[in-house]
């Protein structure tokens, strides 16, 4: 009979010091490959990640280069940190996820551009998306129980309950905002995860929190922010109409937590979110909360006009849906929108009184605002944009587009009868 052969193959023959020799000249996609051969084999590739030589070559800290992470410097160095998520998740395959964690974060932790306070220059480096990359890899595949041991792991290592509380309070710790932000961002919302794993790194973010905390919370991590030094704008949407880049992210964050993907969130919860965030830190403008719901979908928005219709609050619906004609106006959006859905919300009425009464609030609205544009003009309050005159000037054709698309919906359908 032939003699049994060896786990490790070929390389038995090999003294170590060549193995790992031999380890250099393959790519680390390669290695994750080799670790699948054997226990033994994956054994000695942990061992090599140990060794000071295996550290240099796998863990990359070229981070700060001025190049946009989008050219092929900065994404060849993401795709490296990919291919090593790949790597570390082979070679831990068969340990408990408890010691899968302390062995990685053994491996990682002289990275210090992988901590939440560990950069110098945040906003230039690349260390938490490699991070990010690195851990979307790691986790493909993993049951939520195991998930949630890995948020409750990097909550722990990075002291972040403690951070988050101080952080809270609207431009009172500027700095650890920004640090927050970028974290949440680059490594739990790590950009090109799928849906459901977004949803779910978000609410083990959001949930631990009250709703008051959860919506600042929220406005840090997906709010506008200045352009120059990368901090939390708070005042951007109580100082003047906003435009849709600055509510994009919080949009898209909102459509996310009502969307099927989060299990855990019912649609009461979302719209008290949005009621809660339309006052972070102070009561926005009602351009910016209409905008806001233009843009995070059909169904949230109706939902929450819905509800304001179902408790009563005519007034304030009417206010919104003006505001969302004025947005359409503003931004070229469809004018029937509006209309079809201010006849949606007319049908959550229970009674023919409450819908004539919202009717009248809405056009009430319009005529008030108007008359208040109209005055700000006359009373000349102009800045370098004229600001004051443009804003009558988009309302007057707002309602003039609202109305005839009701026209033409009101003609249409008697014409078909």
């Amino acid at each position: 009979d032939p003699p049994p052969l060896s786990a490790l193959g070929d390389f038995q023959t090999l003294p170590l010091e060549i193995f790992q020799m031999v380890l250099n000249y393959l790519s680390v996609k390669d290695i994750s490959m080799l670790s699948m051969v054997s226990k033994t084999i994956s054994g000695r590739l942990i061992n090599y990640i140990s060794t000071s030589s295996g550290s240099r070559r796998l863990l990359l800290q070229d981070f700060h280069r001025p190049e946009l992470p989008g050219r092929r410097e900065g994404a060849s160095i993401l795709e490296h940190y990919r291919a090593l998520g790949l790597l570390l998740k082979r070679c831990t395959l068969l340990l408990p996820t408890r010691d899968r964690l302390k062995y990685v974060h053994k491996v990682l932790a002289g990275v210090s551009c992988f901590k939440l306070n560990g950069c110098a220059s945040p906003l230039h480096c690349l260390g938490l998306q490699c991070y990010g990359v690195f851990l979307q890899i790691l986790t493909a595949g993993w049951d939520e129980l195991e998930c949630h041991r890995v948020f409750n792991f990097l909550w722990e290592l990075s002291n972040l309950a403690r951070k988050v509380q101080r952080a809270v309070f609207p431009g009172s710790a500027r700095r650890l905002e920004l640090r927050i932000r970028l974290f949440c961002r680059g490594v739990l919302l790590s950009p090109g995860s799928h849906r459901s794993d977004s949803a779910f790194w978000l609410t083990r973010i959001l949930k631990p929190w009250p709703m008051v905390n959860q919506a600042r919370l929220l406005y840090i991590i997906f709010g506008p922010v200045s352009s120059r030094d990368g901090h939390v704008v708070w005042q951007k949407m109580i100082e003047g109409p906003t435009d849709e880049t600055s509510l994009k992210g919080l949009a898209d964050a909102i459509k996310l937590l009502y969307g099927t993907e989060a299990r855990e969130w019912t649609a009461d919860d979302v719209i008290s979110l949005v009621d809660e965030l339309s006052v972070v830190p102070q009561e926005w403008l009602m351009e910016n909360n209409a905008r806001l719901l233009l843009l995070s979908g059909n169904s949230i928005c109706f939902t929450f006009l819905a509800s304001k219709a179902v408790n009563g609050r005519a007034v304030e619906l009417a206010r919104l849906l003006v505001f969302m004609a004025l947005v359409c106006e503003k931004d070229l959006y469809c004018m029937d929108w509006a209309v079809k859905m201010m006849q949606k919300v007319c049908k959550v009425f229970s009674t023919p009184w409450e819908r004539n009464n919202f009717l009248q609030c809405l056009e009430n609205t319009f005529a008030h605002m108007l008359m208040d544009m109209l005055q700000a003009v006359l009373a000349g309050e102009r800045d370098e944009e004229d600001s004051s005159f443009l804003n009558l000037f988009h309302l007057v054709n707002a309602q003039a587009n609202f109305h005839k698309e009701i026209l033409y919906m009101a003609l249409g359908s008697s014409s078909s009868t």
